[in-house]
């Protein structure tokens, strides 16, 4: 990738370090607010289930607005939903501001990822797609290393609204950025489509990609599995770190960094080495489901940090094995619409791991709720593989 990519990966990187920043503080701020594991999972829950829900509808948009058009709203819509969050805050108090923020932002954010996913192949088609995936994640990744370190710091010092606040700033400087780069390279992109039938149309042709494509409900199937550890990890480390094991915000920032470090260190060498693609799946598969059985069993800090930076380090080159086989199953002209189906489907048991951690940690606790779902991933990836061989034994 040259130079003319470098602001594009900067807006990527300014949107990403407010949308992790507010990742970071929900369950960590409800944490602290009310003492409970439960509390914390149900936090996580309304916080993620509109960012999966909305993908559906935010594919079939991309595929009839211009994903330009889109990427603006959604940085300037974030920017505008952290300011009137703020004012709401300051009339009525409460951090149910604080998750109504970051629900409305994460399904904004749904908006520019989607927008995003759809111009890659279009605005880098000269580029090797493995290699722009790799890179196009690190400037993701390095947003993600840097927020949950700068949201502990600025914690310490700042209520918890004012870092609400810089998120803002951020948000407005991605879009600013965004802007330059597209002035600078103007990109060509294909026409949005016309709106041709009901609105659920888009959804009925998805739907049929899916059924009837090779290897998309295989890969659907596998996603889920590896959301159902990624949402357990993500609902539960605040109150595991800090509550379970003592440690401090300061660690805990520090544990969020390891995990995105390790993840830009997987990028940097799937974008340099670039194995096979079908190697990265199983490779990943296997170490997410190592990093949760070490999760639930760790009783140290260490063990535990190893569990986490393993399930969140492996996790991004999961995706980057999924998103290169989307691309080359699904027809580019549905691309928006396919995507946005399966991406849902695919996250869905991210929010749902909070929901059972709010449901059973109380019984089980939360390294039992850890067990039984990074257990559920095994058996989930054991059923995709099963498929996927049995439909390669049908091909010959």
């Amino acid at each position: 990738m040259n130079r003319s990519s470098h602001p594009f990966l900067a807006s990527m990187f300014a949107a990403r370090l407010a949308d992790q920043i507010l990742l970071f503080i929900v369950p960590l701020v409800v944490f602290q607010v009310t003492g409970s594991v439960q509390w914390s999972g149900v936090a996580f829950f309304v916080e993620t289930l509109p960012r999966f829900m909305s993908f559906p509808i935010c594919g079939i948009l991309c595929d009839r607005i211009s994903p330009v058009r889109l990427m603006h709203w959604s940085q300037l819509m974030r920017a505008g939903v952290c300011v009137l969050g703020m004012a709401g805050y300051a009339a009525w108090g409460g951090i149910a501001w604080l998750i109504a923020i970051s629900a409305l932002c994460g399904v904004l954010t749904t908006q520019g990822v989607m927008a995003r996913e759809v111009m890659l192949p279009q605005v880098f088609r000269q580029h090797d797609f493995q290699k722009v995936l790799s890179f196009t994640q690190i400037a993701d990744q390095l947003g993600m290393v840097l927020g949950p370190m700068l949201a502990a710091f600025l914690l310490k010092s700042w209520h918890w609204a004012a870092v609400v606040a810089a998120c803002s700033v951020l948000f407005v400087l991605a879009d600013l950025t965004f802007h330059w780069w597209h002035r600078l390279v103007r990109p060509v992109l294909a026409d949005p489509e016309a709106p041709e039938g009901r609105w659920w149309t888009p959804l009925v042709s998805a739907a049929a990609h899916l059924r009837h494509r090779p290897g998309l409900i295989e890969l659907v199937v596998l996603a889920a599995g590896v959301n159902l550890v990624v949402g357990v990890t993500l609902a539960t480390s605040a109150a595991m770190f800090t509550g379970v094991l003592g440690a401090s915000e300061i660690d805990y920032g520090w544990l969020q960094t390891a995990g995105a470090a390790a993840t830009v260190a997987i990028l940097f060498a799937i974008g340099h080495w670039t194995p096979p693609v079908r190697m990265l799946g199983p490779v990943a598969y296997a170490m997410m489901f190592a990093g949760g059985l070490l999760s639930a069993g760790g009783a140290s800090i260490v063990l535990y940090a190893a569990g986490f930076v393993a399930v969140i380090g492996f996790d991004k080159m999961f995706n980057v094995y999924i998103r290169s086989l989307r691309q080359q199953i699904i027809p580019q002209r549905d691309l928006g619409k396919t995507t946005g189906l399966i991406v849902m489907l695919n996250n869905l048991t991210q929010p749902l791991a909070g929901l059972l951690v709010g449901a059973f940690s109380g019984v089980a606790g939360p390294r039992g709720v850890i067990l039984a779902l990074t257990l559920g991933m095994g058996v989930l990836g054991v059923a995709g593989a099963l498929a996927w061989r049995h439909r390669s034994d049908k091909r010959i």
